[in-house]
This record gives C-alpha cells, sequence and structure tokens, in this order.
C-alpha cells in the first residue's frame, strides 16, 4: 500500500490551492467537528448519505431531546464504565456544563429535569439543530447530502455514491463521524467498517447497546401483555465478577422480550453475561416497599370467593402485567402457596436469552478501537483521517451521556483535522 492510499490527499489530476477538511456524517459529532474545524480557520465541507443532516439526533428529541446530565463530574465520566478513562479526556474539553452553555449561545435554554437529566426548555431537538445549521452555513461550512461515502480511490481521494453517480473528493484531512450501526434508516448502518478494516484500521465488533433482550415468553404472555410498563420495579442482578448491581425504575414488556430505561442502563453487563454464559439471569422486585414476610402475611388471607388474580391485587397491589409475569414464572399451580408467591414477587427470576438485533438498539457498542487511535483522535494507519462520536468503540447509557461524549470527541477531532490543515502545502498532505 503506497503512502498516497492510506491518507488523504490530492490526485495530481486536480490541484487545490487551499487546504480543507472534510468531515463524512452530519450528526452531532460530525456537526461538532465542522464548527470547531471551521472556528479554527479550514475550509469545512460536510458530507452525509442522507438527504438531510441530524436525522438520528432529531428522533432521538423527538420525546424531549436529553441533551445532557447534571451528574457531579466524576459521577459522570464513570458511566462510561471500561472507556472511563478515555471519555474523560475528552469531558475535561468540553463537559455537561460547556455544553449547555453551548446551546445557550444558540438560544436555547436548558433546565435540569426530576431526574438529573439536562433538557431544552421546550424540549425540542428540531429547533437546536435548525439555529445551529443556520450558523454553520454562515460560517462557510458547505453541506452536501446523499453522499454514501464508498471509502477512498488509488489516489487517495475520497469516493462517494451520489444519485447521479460516484463521485471521488480530495481532502486535506478528514473527520469520520458516521455514527455507530443501529438505525440504519437513519443513517448508522455501519457501512464505514469494510473500508476501514481494509486499511488495515483495528475495529472491535459493533453490538447492541441500550437494547432490549430476548425472553422465551410463553404464547399466551407475549400475545396479551407487550406494550405494558412494570413500575415500580426494581431489577438485580449479578454480574460476571461476582458484583451485584440494584436499580429501581421501569421496563417494558415486548412481544420478544424487555425493553426500556431499567433495562438499558444494565444493558452493556447484560450483554456481557450473556456472551459468557449463553445467558443472563436477573432477579425482579415487583413489590418494591413492602417486605417479604408482610407479602406473605397478606397473601395468607382467606380469600374466600375471590379469583387468584383479584386475591393478588387486594393483597399485595398485584395485577395486570406484575400479575402476568408471576404466572409466567410459577403456573396456576404455584400461585397456591403464600409464602411462594411473597418470595417470588420479591425476586422474581427472569432468563434474558440475547440481545435484540443491532438495528433496533439505541446506540452501538464496539467500533474503531481506541489504541487504534491517537490521542487527538487520528487513526494510526491512516495519518490525516480522524474519528468521533459512536463509531469509536466505547458505550454509555442513556440519560445524555452519549450526546455528551458525542459532542465532546467532534471537538477534539474537528480541532485536529484543522491543525493538520495548517500544516499541509501545495498538494500533498505533509508527513
Amino acid at each position: 500500500m503506497t503512502r498516497s492510499q492510506t491518507h488523504p490527499t490530492h490526485p495530481a489530476s486536480e490541484p487545490r490551492s487551499r487546504t480543507n477538511a472534510l468531515i463524512i456524517g452530519a450528526g452531532p459529532a460530525g456537526l461538532m467537528a465542522a464548527e470547531t474545524a471551521r472556528a479554527a480557520g479550514a475550509e469545512v465541507d460536510v458530507y452525509d448519505r442522507m438527504g438531510s443532516v441530524g436525522r438520528k439526533f432529531l428522533i432521538a428529541g423527538k420525546g424531549g431531546l436529553n441533551l445532557t446530565h447534571s451528574d457531579p463530574f466524576e459521577r459522570f465520566v464513570s458511566r462510561y464504565r471500561e472507556r472511563a478513562g478515555e471519555v474523560r479526556a475528552w469531558l475535561e474539553t468540553f463537559d455537561a456544563d460547556a455544553l449547555r452553555a453551548w446551546a445557550r449561545g444558540l438560544g436555547v435554554e436548558t433546565f435540569v429535569g426530576t431526574s438529573g437529566r439536562v433538557f431544552p426548555l421546550d424540549l425540542k431537538a428540531a429547533p437546536l439543530l435548525r439555529g445551529w445549521v443556520r450558523r454553520l452555513r454562515a460560517a462557510g461550512v458547505r453541506f452536501h447530502v446523499n453522499h454514501e461515502w464508498l471509502g477512498w480511490d488509488e489516489h487517495g481521494a475520497l469516493r462517494f455514491a451520489t444519485g447521479h453517480g460516484e463521485r471521488t473528493v480530495p481532502a486535506d484531512a478528514v473527520v469520520l463521524a458516521c455514527g455507530g450501526g443501529s438505525w440504519p434508516v437513519l443513517g448508522s448502518d455501519g457501512r464505514w467498517v469494510a473500508p476501514l478494516a481494509g486499511r488495515g484500521v483495528a475495529i472491535a465488533p459493533l453490538q447492541p447497546s441500550n437494547c432490549g433482550f430476548d425472553v422465551a415468553w410463553s404464547t399466551h404472555f407475549a400475545a396479551r401483555h407487550p406494550g405494558e410498563p412494570v413500575k415500580p420495579v426494581v431489577l438485580e442482578f449479578e454480574d460476571a465478577a461476582g458484583a451485584t448491581h440494584r436499580r429501581q425504575g421501569e421496563f417494558v414488556v415486548s412481544s420478544h422480550g424487555i425493553e426500556g430505561s431499567l433495562v438499558y442502563a444494565y444493558s452493556g453487563l447484560l450483554r456481557e453475561m450473556i456472551a459468557a454464559r449463553g445467558h443472563a439471569t436477573i432477579r425482579l422486585d415487583l413489590a418494591p416497599g413492602r417486605d417479604v414476610e408482610r407479602l406473605a402475611r397478606d397473601l395468607a388471607r382467606p380469600r374466600g370467593r375471590r379469583s387468584v388474580g383479584e386475591h393478588l391485587r387486594r393483597a399485595a397491589g398485584i395485577d395486570g402485567v406484575k400479575a402476568g409475569l408471576l404466572y409466567e414464572v410459577l403456573g396456576k399451580d404455584g400461585l397456591g402457596d403464600a409464602a411462594t408467591v411473597a418470595t417470588t414477587l420479591k425476586a422474581l427470576p427472569l432468563t434474558l436469552l440475547r440481545t435484540r438485533p443491532l438495528e433496533e438498539a439505541i446506540s452501538t457498542a464496539g467500533g474503531v478501537r481506541f489504541d487504534a487511535l491517537d490521542a487527538r483522535l487520528m487513526l494510526r494507519e491512516l495519518p490525516g483521517v480522524f474519528c468521533a462520536g459512536e463509531m469509536i468503540d466505547w458505550e454509555a447509557p442513556t440519560g445524555g451521556y452519549l450526546l455528551t461524549a458525542c459532542f465532546a470527541s467532534g471537538r477534539i477531532a474537528g480541532a485536529a483535522a484543522a491543525d493538520w490543515c495548517s500544516r499541509a502545502s501545495g498538494d500533498t498532505v505533509p508527513a
């Protein structure tokens, strides 16, 4: 592989008089890279395979844009688990407070919700995105939609598929902000893996994160309860290292299994347990606030002519989907013993068989490995090519942590790309 094949350069047939940074991906990481590179003086072009920018960002904000979180810094960093050290370096340059100040600069004030999550006052993503794109255009950033990145040609120019055929574009520096592999309909389809792997870039397999899990429901339960929330509930399990995890919240039953915020919070650990053991077992406390002795005593009272379901509702406050879960585990015959029912309500076992498919996940684990990148997020195998956002090998729970790290990594990659451009001269990128 020649040097011209391993990093951005200009084909001899297309000399250029200016240096430029080319951003691939118009999500939060890519747009932040564009903003930072342009502010540093680079000529910036943004390419995206979708027909408009920020598609996934808009969908993520449909129910209320969770921009970041109010956690203290150390707790915030801990949300990135084994990648906390690497992501800390990003957040030290652009943290949650900086992100809120940045949004304020776009005329978007934010507030802290009761859960500690941070939202725009109007809860909407569209006004922020419109204002941001308007500011980028005014600054001279150029946008090119309906351009799907295919890799590089033999001269090192970038190849794009468009509605009018293939196009090649030279660049002095490139920021790849292509997203993960979830939500392919919105542009994050993981197709970038092949061209990078083909150039020797180390990539961890893409896996679902913030995802649901399959459970072997009975036909009756799967047909009767999909879409029903289970709340309040406490989820508990022991991870592969033997540490106990326990949290109260809520999740939703689907026809395939379970999903929702409480499940997403532990999706990484549960996914790893399934990979190691072939399954993961969790325990559900369906009656938080009541101890097992009280439940056993209340359930042991004569039910008279009441049905079992009505007795559960009156004695233990259990009905609907919670009663359905109890039936799933104990069966009809197991509901006659009050002590057994009480114990099961406080620790109902549920076996998770596998994650839901990647395309259904909220986000992606895996991606470009950190050891394939330098401190400024440049690929060691491809000088002048930088990475940002979800395509790097890190993950975080929902709650604003994903977006914050995407913004922060975009700033680092954009600044590094602009610096690379500033050192470029003539038709080649300096070594």
